[in-house]
């Protein structure tokens, strides 16, 4: 019978299993879905049902467990931008967590557009996920989202922004203490001349990181001079700041001297260490550079990036243990608490930096 099924190419059922075991289908059932009765049942019969269900290669259905149950154990994990390098290791830590957790990850990517979040939010809610993850980006700002995330009335973590209210969850790095670092890290090495690229003024992380900044600065009785201060333009892709970077290093050389330069992030400083290597500044010799992320990049460019780290994975891991909180809350009727987490960045030292004392 097995043989004569595989061949047919058939989907084996608990009626087939019946067949093969000699039992009715309801017993197959409750032997199978391990019901509350399967305790009743003996244990040779027990033995003989799943020897049968193994020998023909029978599983479950788990969408019809699911409408029965009204439990998906799926979550959904919404990318406004998959190009952007910061996702990687964030999706590599909510896939681990909902592994671990079995929980399958529905994943979206809503390439930086309104319209696109809202219909993959519908398409989500549709299919009953539990549990709803969103990785932000650059351009989350300039999208109001927040109303159409609030009227999802399931668990809800945001990674990388903390958003105000009482019905979304958050998990962000401490941005301030991260660019605190790494201008100390430069002061240390003996650095005063400083230049600085900073992020768009539209993005949720360049305030805080200034912040760092000015507090590290000011702490040290560190002048900053206006004249090495840019700002990387507003733009819809993540990549651009390369670009940016590129282009702002070039601006910086003509504005004045400088022996280090600390970039908002990886690929800004990437574009930098390449403006100022074309215009015969080598780095670190001339010139430290210093980013923020650790992106994956940063240990193989050349020279190799210090920066300021991130724990990526370990936000999303984070992210997922926040939102099956929140799962367990709604199976049990009790309010699903809404949890803010900021995690402690590190500073990474590598070849783009030296003292100059």
């Amino acid at each position: 019978m097995a043989e004569r099924l595989r061949e047919k190419g058939s989907i084996i059922t608990i009626k087939d299993v019946g067949k093969e075991s000699g039992f009715s289908s309801t017993t197959v059932s409750l032997v199978l879905n391990n019901a509350p009765l399967a305790r009743y049942i003996p244990a040779s019969t027990k033995t003989r049902i799943e020897g049968a269900a193994k020998k023909l290669g029978y599983r479950p259905n788990q969408f019809a467990r699911s409408l029965r149950s009204k439990r998906s154990h799926t979550v959904g994990a919404m990318i406004f931008d998959m190009t952007d390098p910061f996702c990687t290791l964030v999706l590599r830590g909510i896939e681990n967590g909902l592994y671990k957790s079995s929980y399958m990850p529905i994943l979206t990517d809503v390439h930086n557009e309104r319209s696109r979040f809202e219909r993959y939010l519908e398409m989500l809610l549709d299919r009953r996920v539990e549990a709803l993850i969103i990785v932000a980006n650059w351009l989350f700002l300039d999208i109001n989202v927040l109303a159409d995330l609030e009227k999802s009335s399931i668990p809800t973590v945001m990674i990388g922004r903390e958003l105000q209210g009482d019905s979304i969850s958050s998990v962000i790095v401490d941005n301030e203490a991260g660019t605190y670092a790494a201008l100390e890290h430069l002061f240390d090495l003996g650095h005063r001349k400083i230049a600085f690229i900073r992020g768009p003024r539209s993005l949720g992380d360049s305030a805080p990181r200034w912040r760092g900044v000015r507090a590290c600065a000011k702490a040290h009785n560190l002048e900053l001079d206006s004249r090495l201060i840019l700002d990387i333009p507003n733009s819809r892709d993540p990549l651009s700041s390369f670009e940016a970077g590129y282009k702002l290093a070039e601006q910086l050389l003509k504005r004045g001297d400088f022996t280090a330069l600390m970039a908002f992030d990886d690929m800004s400083a990437f574009g930098a260490i390449r403006g100022l290597t074309n215009a015969g500044v080598s780095v670190p010799e001339k010139c430290s550079v210093i980013g923020f992320d650790d992106v994956a990049l940063s240990t193989l460019y050349t020279p190799s990036l210090t920066t300021i780290r991130q724990p990526m994975a370990e936000m999303g891991a984070l992210a997922v243990g926040i939102a099956l909180e929140g799962v367990n809350a709604v199976l049990e009727k009790l309010p699903v608490p809404v949890v803010h987490r900021k995690m402690a960045p590190e500073l990474v030292v590598r070849e783009s930096t030296q003292s100059i004392l």
